[in-house]
């Protein structure tokens, strides 16, 4: 596998000293980071300390949040996506989402994939089965499931259902893929299949990844971000490193003791 060189790669996130909210909670406290294309970022860390909150400033997931309130930059590209001319419709369509538990519609696997292109004006059937074609086998799923995909997607076993909600990000062709503890709920053997997938879809796409599996960071991500709780109860950056740097040799004894499991 090639090197990963963070130089050679230019951001396709950035967040600018961004400062989030839920009400009188201060979330997230100055984090400014770029997320590099066609690469996997891991952010690790603490329970509580801002991972998942982090994720959802990327397509404003937190825009749902009562008392939600965001300071600071975030650009998708060179576009603000807290602009009034970035529709969140928009953004979400280049930003995919996939959650720690599968959650398939409530519709055939067929009508799982076809939904958001669909909804965003393709109407001729031919484009749209070669959507499904397409996003089914970028996720290997197209074998195991193209004599059934009038069958319910909950027939799907667990680790079968994340691989179509992958699929299902991906039929909109997005830019970065945002996946918050997608291996959490599954089995080994689902997420090693998980894990070779997201190798894989990082030579088109951009993933960021949550999780708690230091091993796991290790293993597949190219670039780690470290959040912990500082002394105020808000999130913080402490390190964002190439990731075998960051495990091999961390610039913060924080990030040492987090990863040596001495904290958290």
């Amino acid at each position: 596998m090639e090197e990963f060189k963070p130089e050679s790669r230019p951001s396709i996130l950035k967040t600018e000293a961004i400062n989030l909210y839920y009400g009188s909670f201060h979330a997230l406290k100055n984090v400014t980071v770029g997320i590099p294309q066609r690469a996997i970022t891991a952010i690790i860390g603490p329970s509580g300390c801002g991972k998942s909150s982090l994720l959802r400033v990327f397509n404003r997931l937190n825009d749902l949040i009562p008392g939600a309130r965001l300071e600071g930059n975030v650009l998708l590209g060179d576009d603000p996506i807290y602009s009034r001319t970035m529709s969140v419709e928009t953004l979400r369509k280049r930003v995919g989402m996939v959650f720690q538990r599968p959650n398939p519609f409530p519709m055939s696997i067929y009508e799982n994939i076809i939904f958001g292109p669909k909804h965003h004006g393709i109407k001729n059937k031919g484009e749209l089965e070669n959507i499904l074609h397409r996003s089914l086998s970028q996720v290997a799923l197209w074998e195991e499931v193209k004599d059934r995909l009038k069958k319910s997607a909950f027939e799907l076993s667990p680790g079968e259902q994340q691989r179509l909600c992958i699929a299902r990000a991906l039929a909109m062709e997005p830019d970065v893929v945002l996946m918050d503890e997608s291996c959490s709920a599954l089995d080994p053997e689902s997420t090693m299949k998980i894990e070779e997938l997201m190798l894989e879809l990082k030579e088109k796409y951009s993933i960021v990844i949550v999780t708690h599996n230091m091993e796991q960071a290790l293993r597949i991500s190219d670039m780690a971000a470290f959040i912990m709780i500082d002394d105020s109860k808000a999130g913080t950056l402490v390190e964002f490193a190439p990731t075998k740097n960051m495990f091999s040799s961390p610039k913060d004894t924080r990030t040492l003791d987090y990863i040596t499991g001495r904290y958290g």
